[in-house]
């Protein structure tokens, strides 16, 4: 049966669901992320379409306006979409007023594994295999490759491969599909499969979908060029987004190997862009400090790659 997995690690809450030992679909809730279904008390920064609440110094968006409520006033909003790393202010979580008192998000329920612990249960269903795919952008599968690419308007999917192009394109789709749900793709989503000239091989392409893709999403049918758009729900950053913000990923990722070292104190060998978002989180190189039961340093290396660091004895 598939179980989910929850290992509370150093920066970060990593979701995973496993079923035959694999990672089927995964989340990574960020410290400091107020998630989705989370309803607070905010006060109105900026009335109007879209209009502005504030808690704290937190902003949230909200799309569909405040309604009754003018600037200053206090309200229930729940956030609909959690924060998504970047610049551009339509990244603001966004969030609608509502009747009601404060409840809690709805999260993933399942099973808490220690962190670290001996048996590192979600490596052994391919935790580092799912985080290079969302740094690389690929995924490999039986007969082709895809190719994801997040975009500001999009999530796109190219798909190649040695197939006819028939067998490509519903081998591809599925992969297409797997991979949505591995890594928590939602919003937009454009998939780029091998033109195909008759209906009937296209359809077959969109029944694929259908069966394999969970509801609610909408799609379009597959056209003439081999594109297929997908919208579905989007209340969280996918994994490819989150990698998109590289040096806190890559920090956040090399944390979880050395928690995973053995006991004693450590030095976090890293590419500059890695040690200088470090150098900003002690609290996450004491929470490393407690899981390894000794000192935790920084030296910066600016000849190893991102995503190369490691942990050495000091």
């Amino acid at each position: 049966m598939p179980e989910w997995l929850i290992e509370r690690g150093i920066g970060e809450i990593r979701y995973a669901l496993i079923e035959d030992n694999e990672i089927v679909e995964a989340r990574v809730l960020l410290d400091g992320v107020v998630p989705p279904g989370t309803a607070l008390r905010a006060a109105l920064k900026t009335a109007g379409r879209p209009a502005v609440a504030a808690v704290g110094e937190n902003e949230f968006l909200l799309p569909d306006g405040a309604g009754p409520f003018t600037e200053g006033q206090v309200m229930t909003i729940e956030i609909t979409r959690e924060a998504i790393a970047g610049a551009e202010p339509w990244k603001r979580p966004l969030a609608k007023v509502v009747d009601g008192q404060w409840r809690s998000a709805t999260l993933p329920e399942g099973v808490e594994v220690a962190f670290p612990s001996p048996d590192d249960r979600l490596e052994r269903a391919g935790w580092s295999d799912l985080i290079e795919e969302a740094r690389s952008g690929t995924v490999q599968f039986d007969g082709g490759t895809l190719r994801f690419s997040a975009t500001p308007a999009m999530t796109l999917i190219d798909v190649d491969g040695t197939m006819p192009p028939a067998d490509l394109a519903r081998a591809g789709a599925l992969a297409a599909v797997r991979t949505i749900l591995r890594h928590g793709v939602g919003g937009s989503i454009g998939i780029d499969l091998p033109t195909l000239s008759g209906k009937s091989a296209r359809k077959a392409v969109d029944d694929a979908i259908d069966q394999a893709l969970p509801k609610p999403f909408e799609r379009t049918a597959m056209n003439g060029f081999g594109f297929v758009q997908v919208v579905r729900p989007r209340r969280h950053a996918s994994l490819f987004e989150l990698a998109q913000d590289r040096a806190p990923f890559e920090a956040r990722a090399l944390l979880r190997r050395a928690a995973f070292e053995a006991p004693g104190s450590r030095t976090i060998v890293a590419h500059p862009a890695v040690i200088g978002v470090l150098d900003t989180h002690g609290e996450w190189m004491d929470a490393l400090a407690r899981q390894i039961g000794g000192a935790a340093g920084l030296r910066r290396d600016a000849s190893l790659a991102i995503s190369a660091g490691y942990a050495e004895a000091r």
